[in-house]
C-alpha cells in the first residue's frame, strides 16, 4: 500500500534580497508545489521576480511595522487559509537556499516521530571565506544534532501545533524563533536538530558595524525574552543576560573601583577575560575540532558582550519609557 505523504508548503520571507531571493525561490520550487513569498517593503525587483516565476506573493502593509515574525505569521495564515489540507509548513528566509532532499527528509522524520513538533537541519554559510564575519556565522551554525531547546528561523513545523501556540509573537522583533520554541516546549513538544543539510545561508556580512549591530540585536532579544518568560521555571534567558552584565559591566567596574580605592593589583582581575576565552575555546573546539576557528569564535564571543549589553540597555530603556520595540537590522 502506498503511503500518503503529509501536505507540505513553504513560507519564504524577504526584503531587498536580490539575487539571494532568486536562488531561494528556484531551490524551493524544486521541492514543493505550494509556497508563498512574503515581502516586507522591498524596493528592488524582488516582488517582480517572484511573480515572474509564478510564485504567489504577499506584500505586507507598510502601515504596520515589518518583522520576520509578522512575515512568517501572515504567510502561514495565507497558505493555510487557501489550502486547509496542509499539515506541515517549512519556513525559509530569502537569503537562504534549500538543500536538495531536505523537504522529503524532514517530512519523513516528522512522520516517524509524532512527539517532534519541529525539525531543523544544518545551516551552511555560502561564502565563509568572504569575510571574518561570514566565517563567524558559519561557526555559529555548526551546532550538534539531537534534541534542542530552540532553533533559528528556518525549520519545518506541524501546522496544528503552530496554530495552537498562536504562531510567532509579533511583539518579539529578534529572537522570535527561540521564544516560539520555548512556548512549544512548555506544551510538551520536542524540538529536534537533524544531521542533514537544510540550507545554504548568505549572510553577506562584510563590515564590523554589521556584526556589532547583529550582536546588539542578540542582547536585545535576551532582555526581551527574560522580560516575557524569565519568571517561569526555566528562567528563560536569565543566564545569557547575567553573563552579559557580568563580563561587560560588573567585572570591569568592580576591577577599576578596587584598583583606584584599594590597590592597582586588582587590575589583575583582567586576566579573567583571557581565561574565559580559553575556557570557551576549549569547549567549542570539542565540536569544531579546529583550534584556530575555536579561538576566533571565543574571542568574538567575549567582544560581543559589549554590544549585547547595549542591546539589553536599549530594551530596558524602551520598556521603562513604554516605547514600542522595533526591528534591529544589520543588513
Amino acid at each position: 500500500m502506498t503511503e500518503i505523504r503529509p501536505q507540505t508548503a513553504i513560507v519564504i520571507i524577504g526584503r531587498n534580497e536580490g539575487a539571494r531571493l532568486r536562488r531561494c525561490l528556484e531551490a524551493a520550487r524544486k521541492q514543493a508545489e505550494i509556497m508563498v513569498y512574503v515581502d516586507s517593503g522591498s524596493v528592488d525587483n524582488s516582488v517582480d521576480y517572484a511573480r515572474a516565476m509564478g510564485v504567489e506573493v504577499l506584500q505586507l502593509d507598510p502601515a504596520l511595522p515589518f518583522s520576520a515574525a509578522r512575515g512568517r505569521n501572515e504567510g502561514f495564515a495565507f497558505l493555510t487559509g487557501k489550502y486547509p489540507e496542509l499539515e506541515l509548513i517549512q519556513f525559509v528566509d530569502g537569503d537562504c537556499e534549500l538543500c536538495p532532499g531536505w523537504i522529503d527528509f524532514a517530512v519523513d522524520q516528522l512522520s516517524q516521530n509524532p512527539a517532534w513538533v519541529l525539525v531543523a537541519g544544518r545551516t551552511i554559510e555560502r561564502h565563509p571565506e568572504k569575510s571574518l564575519y561570514n566565517k563567524l556565522c558559519d561557526l555559529e551554525w555548526q551546532v550538534p544534532a539531537g534534541e534542542a531547546k530552540s532553533c533559528g528561523g528556518i525549520f519545518m513545523i506541524r501546522r496544528s501545533a503552530f496554530q495552537e501556540a498562536g504562531g510567532f509573537n509579533q511583539q518579539v522583533t529578534s529572537g522570535e524563533e527561540p521564544e516560539l520554541c520555548y512556548r512549544l516546549r512548555q506544551q510538551g513538544w520536542k524540538i529536534q536538530r537533524l544531521d542533514f543539510p537544510m540550507v545554504l545561508h548568505d549572510a553577506e556580512m562584510t563590515r564590523f558595524s554589521q556584526w556589532w549591530t547583529r550582536s546588539v540585536r542578540s542582547g536585545h532579544s535576551y532582555a526581551q525574552g527574560y522580560a516575557m518568560h524569565g519568571a517561569g521555571n526555566e528562567r528563560y534567558c536569565l543566564r545569557d543576560s547575567l553573563r552579559i552584565w557580568f563580563w561587560a559591566l560588573a567585572l570591569p567596574v568592580m576591577m577599576l573601583a578596587l584598583a583606584v580605592t584599594v590597590s592597582p593589583w586588582w587590575l589583575l582581575l583582567a586576566l579573567a577575560y583571557p581565561l574565559q576565552i580559553f575556557r570557551t575555546m576549549t569547549g567549542i573546539n570539542q565540536r569544531l575540532n579546529n583550534r584556530r576557528h575555536a579561538l576566533l569564535y571565543a574571542v568574538f564571543n567575549m567582544i560581543g558582550k559589549w554590544p549585547q549589553l547595549l542591546g539589553q540597555i536599549t530594551f530596558i530603556g524602551k520598556k521603562i519609557g513604554n516605547k514600542p520595540v522595533t526591528i534591529i537590522e544589520y543588513k
